[in-house]
């Protein structure tokens, strides 16, 4: 290993290594070519990387080609890098997994109000606890602006994220993070998107929620439904929701 380090750790040894990988079997001389140094210069660094083994010749003729040998360099990865690549390798399959095939879940509704009135109806923590769960969100609604669910009966956050956008009052877009239990908290980070539309004397709202991993647990998205009746409710008529769920955490 000693002198596999010792000839790497010339910048110029490296640069011919990288032109033996660009290009492979090159004669000294068309290797010298490209650096302004001497044929002895040159012939000496790949002496070096020839003893290193990090270089192998062959004859072809009169001509001496030199070819870029990339086992001792793979001997290092395995001696140092492998177990620490074994895991990066499968989290980062875990997440080509996850971007290439997530889970989306889209909820729409007719809400009869205005953009301004549903857009302050997200974003005014004091009115999103009457329909979402009891639960405040503090945060100052600015692109890259963090946010926090909280819950009176809780003695922690119940959620987290970044506003990604923040377009009033057509469009908002969050990263999410549940907090209230350990297994919500595994299933890491995903993506909510608040659309408005106007339609006549209504509103259009789509709620976007993706970057969710096929299978995530439905804790995430399964209040959805209710949170949107509860919010159609209160902007309709001033009322909030009765039901169980709407009133678990209130």
């Amino acid at each position: 290993m000693d002198v596999v380090f010792k000839a790497l750790a010339d910048s110029t040894r490296r640069e011919l290594l990288d032109e033996l990988f660009r290009e492979d079997g090159q004669s000294a001389s068309a290797l010298g070519a490209r650096f302004e140094m001497t044929r002895f210069g040159i012939a000496k660094h790949l002496k070096l990387l020839e003893d290193a083994g990090l270089v192998v010749t062959r004859r072809r003729g009169r001509e001496k080609l030199h070819f870029l040998n990339p086992v001792p360099i793979r001997l290092i990865h395995d001696r140092w890098v492998s177990k620490y690549a074994e895991p990066w390798a499968a989290a980062l399959s875990d997440l080509k997994s996850r971007l290439e095939s997530p889970m989306e879940k889209i909820f729409e509704i007719y809400i009869k109000t205005t953009p301004e009135r549903l857009w302050e109806a997200i974003t005014n923590s004091e009115i999103r606890s009457k329909y979402q769960f009891g639960n405040t969100f503090t945060s100052d609604w600015t692109p890259g602006s963090r946010f926090e669910m909280h819950n009176v009966k809780a003695d922690s956050p119940l959620g987290e994220g970044e506003n990604i956008e923040v377009d009033p009052p057509r469009r908002l877009v969050q990263t999410m993070r549940a907090l209230w239990g350990e297994d919500v908290k595994a299933e890491g980070t995903s993506r909510i998107t608040w659309e408005i539309e106007p339609v006549g004397d209504s509103c259009h709202l789509t709620v976007t929620h993706d970057q969710l991993r096929e299978g995530a647990n439905d804790q995430l998205y399964g209040g959805w439904p209710m949170i949107l009746s509860g919010l159609k409710t209160w902007l309709e008529t001033g009322e909030t929701l009765t039901t169980p769920g709407s009133l678990m955490y209130a």
